[in-house]
């Protein structure tokens, strides 16, 4: 199979999705991109590759193959998932879900194989977290519509300039909008204008300190 310019793009950004899985699940969690270019050679990324001993350029395996022809073959919602075991008879858990290019074409494969095997505290670094403190913690508001997510982001970035004894208070609407900009509040429709009617100043007044953080 001939890869296009753009079915390259499109293989090479599963890249960083995948260390950012072994990031988050741990290294009990084997991932594998293939490329269909090139069978032979079809392993572009692995990460926890001692599970099998592959490297970069090992060739796609016989088991793959037969999870993409049943993809393929049995219509099936562009993935699979099913159990295996390695040359060593350790237990796997395994998904095989395909990377599609231009014209829908099946250009390359993900290949995630859990290892059953592997201790439960090096499998979910979540696990982890009983080890750290509220100041290690990172807040994310999972607001339900646009609306409510800039009134808690203005909600807390409020409460956290208010608190703050060291800005004078002619400064703190400036500091609020400072922070709503660096959490990336304005890149939402009408924000600006949402923003002040929070702050109850005008629209212009929070557009003047914008212009201030872009002129720097």
């Amino acid at each position: 199979m001939k890869l296009t310019a753009t079915d390259r793009i499109i293989l090479n950004s599963y890249r960083s999705f995948l260390d950012g899985l072994a990031d988050y699940l741990g290294t009990g969690f084997e991932y594998v991109l293939h490329s269909l270019e090139d069978c032979e050679n079809s392993v572009i990324k692995i990460i926890n590759g001692h599970h099998t001993g592959r490297k970069l350029g090992a060739p796609i395996t016989d088991l793959a193959l037969n999870m993409l022809n049943k993809i393929q073959d049995e219509n099936l919602d562009g993935y699979i998932s099913y159990e295996s075991k390695n040359k060593k008879g350790n237990l796997l858990y395994s998904t095989t879900i395909s990377v599609y290019g231009e014209h829908h074409r099946i250009i390359g494969l993900v290949c995630i194989n859990y290892h059953v095997d592997t201790p439960l505290s090096e499998t979910f670094p979540v696990f982890k977290m009983l080890d750290m403190t509220a100041n290690n913690m990172i807040n994310e508001n999972f607001a339900v519509d646009v609306d409510g997510l800039i009134e808690q982001a203005y909600a807390e970035a409020s409460q956290q300039v208010m608190a703050d004894e060291s800005i004078s208070a002619n400064l703190k609407n400036k500091e609020i909008v400072i922070l709503l900009y660096n959490q990336g509040i304005f890149r939402m429709k009408d924000s600006v204008i949402k923003v002040a009617k929070l702050m109850d100043v005008s629209k212009n007044t929070v557009y003047m300190h914008l212009r201030g953080l872009k002129d720097k």
